[in-house]
């Protein structure tokens, strides 16, 4: 077993985190979903009274820039994944773990580096072509920083150097080639809305966590059908949430 590393402590206590889901399969599906991600961050964050200055849902990871205050970093994510997860299993019928084991984290220790991670965080959804604009993506912390009255989740005061809406505006729509904390994965031939059509096709339009209770016969036969519709081991995994070992071996 490889030993993990002690994490970077910020002296600034403002971290930007990365959460992945396991085999980088799909943690938010639909807009309750996502809604209730966010809805669970104002939840614990009125707990563990943190600070919130970024964040980004993607489908199969987020990203979050916090200021830790009265909990550590392990325990404020602890209380989020967990109350996510429960939620999430009960609606889904699924059981396990959703997250990958250990959250990724980089500590920001200037004012130039939180500037940057803000604008690397928001400009996510436009780099994923999920949306031409960063405004248009209705998953992420940027539109709290257009209009900060009667937000009461992101700290978007916040602002180093006292930078006004059009400066921020204008900061955004640079383009970056900042490389910060992400997931990396190998080429996938079909897109995830491609292959997430072709799985309602197969399945006639079974919700895609039903996998989990399908009798095994059943499963496999549709493994070997996606498999030969494109989708690759680790796109199925991350679509459906069955392990790549079980897509390895089904269909055979």
């Amino acid at each position: 077993m490889v030993p993990r590393h002690a994490r970077k402590l910020s002296s600034t206590g403002i971290y930007h985190i990365l959460l992945i889901g396991i085999n980088q399969q799909q943690i938010f599906k639909d807009r309750e979903d996502n809604e209730k991600f966010i809805k669970v961050l104002a939840e614990c964050k009125k707990i563990s009274e943190y600070r919130l200055y970024a964040y980004c849902l993607m489908g199969n990871h987020l990203h979050l820039m916090i200021k830790v205050n009265k909990e550590p970093l392990g325990q404020i994510f602890k209380r989020i994944c967990g109350r996510y997860v429960y939620w999430y299993n009960a609606k889904y019928h699924r059981a396990g773990h959703l997250f990958q084991d250990r959250f990724k984290s980089e500590p920001i220790e200037d004012d130039e580096c939180f500037l940057r991670v803000l604008r690397y965080i928001h400009q996510n959804p436009v780099k994923a072509k999920l949306v031409n604009k960063i405004a248009d993506y209705p998953y992420s912390s940027y539109p709290s920083y257009r209009n900060t009255k009667d937000n009461h989740l992101v700290d978007a005061d916040f602002l180093p150097g006292k930078m006004n809406k059009e400066q921020l505006v204008k900061f955004h729509s640079e383009s970056s080639e900042d490389t910060y904390l992400d997931i990396t994965e190998g080429p996938i031939r079909l897109t995830d809305e491609q292959a997430t059509e072709i799985i309602r096709k197969v399945t006639k339009g079974e919700n895609l966590s039903a996998f989990h209770v399908l009798e095994n016969k059943m499963r496999n036969n549709i493994i070997s059908k996606l498999k030969n519709e494109g989708l690759s081991i680790r796109q199925i995994s991350r679509l459906t949430g069955i392990s790549k070992g079980i897509v390895e071996r089904g269909g055979k």
